[in-house]
C-alpha cells in the first residue's frame, strides 16, 4: 500500500531517569537558541506563526522581521502581534549573523521567490502555503534545496493536529486495512474582499485552502494515479473566483473526493475528514478544535471493536507544535516527517485540483 512509504509523526513522552546519586541535583545543558527571522506579514497565517514563534523563548531567538511594503509595516508595527520586533529588510535580515531559518509568509504570490532568496543564502524556511502557483518553480525550490542540504517545512496547519496524528498512525499500523475510500470538505464563507484576492488564482478555494486537507490525503494514500476537476465560479458578475469545487483523486484501490465551498455560512463547523477501509473508519469533524469517531473490526491497542469517540488533547495554538518540531530537525535530532518528494506530490495534486495547469 502507498501508506507502507510514508513516514508519519510519532510521538512517545519519555521517563525521567532516576538520579544515581539522590542528592545530587543534575540539569541537561540547555541547547543554544535557533536565530530565526520572518519575511512577510501578509500572508493569513503570518500573524498566528509571529506568535507561535514569540512563545517559544527558549527554542528561538527572534532576530527580527521584514515587511517590504511600507504602507503595511506602518498600519501593523504597533500592533500586539508585531509590537516590539526589530523590522529589517530582506538583505539584512539573510545577512545576519547566525540566522539558521527564516518564516516566510508573503502574500502567495511572493511565497516562493521570497523562500528561493533565502534557500540561496543558506537557510532552512518554513514556508507557508500553497507552494504558488508554479509548478516548476516549487521543483527548483526543493531541488535548490535539496542541494544545499537544507530543509523546507511546508505550513500544512493539519499536520501536528492530534486527530490527525492519531489517524496517520492508524493508517501507517494497518488498523484501517486496505484503503477504499477518503473524503474531505473544507470550506467557509467568502466575503468581497476575499473573493477578489483569491480569484487571482484559477485554482480559487481548492488552491488556496483546502491545501492542507489534499496534504493530508497524500499523506494516507500517496501521490494520486488521476485527476480530475470540478469547478463553479458562481457569481461571474461579481469577479472569476472558483468558490464551488471538487475534485476527485484515483488511487489504485481507492477513490478521494476533496470538496472546497466558499459558499457556506457554515464551513468552519462542516470541516470534515473521512478514511475508511476494510478494517474500520475515521472521521474528524470539525477539524479544529477536533473531534474524532472511529470503528474497528477488532480491538486495537487502547481501542475497543466497534464505534466509539475519541478523547484529544486540548489544543490552544495551532502552529506552536510544528516550530517545536522544526527546531529537532534544526538541531539534526530526527528528520522532517514530509520530505521534498511528498511536498511535490501534495503541490501537484493541488495545482491539478483545482483545475490549474502544470508547467
Amino acid at each position: 500500500m502507498a501508506i507502507s512509504r510514508r513516514t508519519f509523526v510519532s510521538r512517545s513522552a519519555g521517563a525521567a531517569s532516576a538520579l544515581a546519586f539522590p542528592c545530587v541535583l543534575t540539569r541537561a545543558a540547555q541547547p543554544p537558541k535557533i536565530r530565526i527571522g520572518q519575511i512577510g506579514t501578509l500572508h493569513p497565517h503570518a500573524g498566528g506563526k509571529m506568535t507561535s514563534i514569540r512563545k517559544l523563548p527558549d527554542t528561538f531567538e527572534l532576530v527580527g522581521i521584514v515587511e517590504p511594503d511600507e504602507e503595511r509595516k506602518r498600519a501593523v508595527e504597533n500592533s500586539k502581534t508585531w509590537r516590539g520586533l526589530k523590522w529589517l529588510s530582506q538583505e539584512q535580515l539573510l545577512n545576519t549573523k547566525g540566522l539558521q531559518v527564516v518564516a516566510v509568509e508573503t502574500a502567495v504570490r511572493d511565497l516562493v521567490p521570497t523562500a528561493m532568496s533565502c534557500i540561496q543564502a543558506g537557510k532552512h524556511i518554513h514556508l507557508d502555503k500553497p507552494a504558488g502557483p508554479s509548478m516548476s518553480a516549487c521543483r527548483a525550490l526543493h531541488a535548490a534545496a535539496n542541494q544545499r542540504g537544507l530543509t523546507i517545512q511546508m505550513g500544512y496547519m493539519l499536520r501536528y493536529n492530534p486527530a490527525f496524528q492519531l489517524l496517520f498512525q492508524m493508517a501507517r499500523d494497518g488498523w484501517l486495512g486496505r484503503i477504499t475510500e477518503l473524503s474531505a470538505m473544507m470550506g467557509k464563507k467568502g466575503g468581497d474582499r476575499m473573493r477578489q484576492q483569491l480569484a487571482e488564482f484559477s485554482g480559487g478555494g481548492m488552491f488556496e485552502l483546502a491545501c492542507h486537507i489534499i496534504d493530508a490525503m497524500v499523506t494516507v494514500l500517496g501521490k494520486p494515479d488521476k485527476v480530475t476537476a470540478h469547478n463553479r465560479r458562481s457569481h461571474p458578475e461579481k469577479d472569476s473566483f472558483a468558490d464551488n469545487q471538487m475534485a476527485v483523486y484515483d488511487y489504485p484501490h481507492a477513490i478521494a473526493t476533496i470538496r472546497c465551498n466558499h459558499l457556506d455560512p457554515f464551513g468552519f463547523s462542516r470541516r470534515f475528514f473521512n478514511v475508511t477501509g476494510e478494517l474500520g473508519s475515521a472521521f474528524i469533524n470539525p477539524l479544529e478544535p477536533p473531534k474524532m469517531r472511529i470503528a474497528l473490526d477488532r480491538p486495537r491497542g487502547r481501542f475497543k471493536k466497534g464505534f466509539q469517540d475519541v478523547p484529544l488533547p486540548k489544543t490552544t495554538d495551532r502552529y506552536v507544535e510544528e516550530f517545536i518540531e522544526f527546531a529537532k530537525v534544526i538541531r539534526g535530532e530526527k528528520k522532517l516527517a514530509w520530505d521534498s518528494q511528498h511536498d511535490l506530490a501534495v503541490h501537484e495534486a493541488v495545482l491539478l485540483g483545482g483545475g490549474m495547469k502544470l508547467d
